[in-house]
């Protein structure tokens, strides 16, 4: 098969998560890109393992990710959206925040850390989160690649571990700068 489009090679892993109030986490992830771009091999949503430490506050998922794309161009640059949740001990799943990173523009090897926050919302939502546990969930999960949340009142939660390697291919060829 002979492609006729610059490509480009993501694989690596999500590493791990820190700082988080909760531990047996796992991480929903998705990807979004642009019309200018396709994926031809990989997926674009996957789910973690539930990591319990029994002695540290790291959760450890090292979950592969490996996807090769062709592009006509750098708009719609591909973006990962992911999602922190937590299992109780009852099997009951709740999110605990989101976050999302660009995908890295430049070629080779990138240790990136993911900054995570959930929305607070009214002081009844906040009273009754403290009783429940359950955690706030968005209405519109486009938001949260959104890059202008700023109407929208969230709390820092913990960082998502990642390391990435990125290979460009033909970019030159057909004439895309990163």
């Amino acid at each position: 098969m002979q492609i006729l489009m610059a490509e480009v090679f993501v694989f690596g892993q999500l590493l791990s998560a820190e700082a988080f109030p909760k531990q047996s986490l796992f991480c929903k992830w998705k990807l979004h890109f642009g019309t200018n771009w396709k994926v031809l091999e990989g997926l674009t949503t996957g789910q973690t393992q539930v990591d319990e430490p029994q002695a540290q506050e790291t959760t450890y998922w090292c979950h592969p990710i490996d996807l090769h794309f062709v592009t006509k161009g750098i708009q719609g640059w591909p973006k990962l959206e992911l999602q922190v949740w937590h299992q109780d001990s009852f099997g009951r799943c709740n999110i605990c925040s989101y976050g999302f990173i660009h995908m890295p523009s430049q070629g080779g090897y990138h240790k990136i850390t993911c900054h995570t926050w959930r929305p607070i919302g009214s002081l009844s939502d906040q009273i009754s989160q403290f009783f429940t546990e359950d955690s706030l969930k968005l209405m519109n999960e486009e938001i949260i690649t959104n890059e202008n949340r700023s109407r929208l009142q969230t709390q820092a939660m913990g960082s998502v571990n990642l390391e990435l390697y990125v290979v460009f291919k033909n970019f030159e060829i057909y004439g895309i700068e990163t």
